[in-house]
């Protein structure tokens, strides 16, 4: 179960307005995207608050059944959208409901929740956003992949149908190929969402132009629903 006490924060101004859930990736923690914050802040626009979360310590198959922080277990690498452990992707999504909720309760809609992830968090974000019952102000995708198709076929959630999606991939990526990228892209737009797609020379990871891009595209949101 993830520790939600564990939950790193950082606010761009006293009471914001806006929200972003940002999922870390396989292995990694709340730490790892932490710098990203000051990268996103946007000048003369509604204050933020970015909340980094921790997936639970858990035995991943894949990895010779590792102990690591992971949203859910992995069964296999192989394949487009790889074999995964849906049982623990439903229990991640009802922690990302309970970490949206707790900003629900400190005066922040769901409308001004921005959803997000990197490589497995991402995966999360696909899962979690396309499924939620309330339309969020837009996910963020950073070289991710949607773990089960079936999953959010069941339960997609038709208040996001129409919720902007920020999706970024490194074609050299030898972690999650591009293909899954771009398999995940094509998902979301068979769904009826629209994808700002973006693809990088870059292995598994986040590049200058990425964040640039990803900043223009957060501005310009907040700037619409404030």
């Amino acid at each position: 179960m993830t520790d939600l006490s564990s939950t790193t924060e950082i606010e761009t101004t006293p009471n914001p307005e806006f929200a972003v859930i940002l999922l870390h990736g396989l292995g990694a923690d709340s730490s790892d995207f932490v710098p990203l914050a000051p990268e996103l802040s946007i000048a003369g626009l509604p204050g933020v608050r970015f909340v980094f979360p921790n997936a639970p310590e858990i035995a991943v198959t894949a990895n010779n059944g590792y102990v690591m922080r992971a949203w859910y277990d992995i069964l296999s690498f192989q394949g487009v959208n790889r074999q995964v452990d849906e049982a623990g992707i439903e229990a991640s999504r009802t922690t990302v409901r309970q970490l949206i909720a707790a900003q629900n309760a400190r005066g922040i809609p769901t409308s001004k929740i921005f959803l997000a992830g990197f490589s497995q968090g991402g995966a999360m974000t696909y899962s979690a956003g396309l499924t939620h019952p309330e339309a969020l102000a837009g996910l963020i995708v950073m070289s991710g992949y949607v773990p089960s198709p079936g999953f959010i076929e069941s339960s997609f959630g038709a208040a996001n149908r129409d919720t902007p999606i920020f999706a970024a991939h490194g074609t050299h990526d030898d972690v999650l190929p591009v293909r899954l990228g771009e398999a995940a892209r094509d998902f979301a737009i068979a769904q009826g969402c629209k994808v700002e797609w973006h693809a990088y020379l870059m292995p598994h990871s986040v590049c200058a132009e990425e964040i640039d891009a990803m900043r223009t595209w957060l501005g310009a949101r907040i700037a619409a629903l404030a």
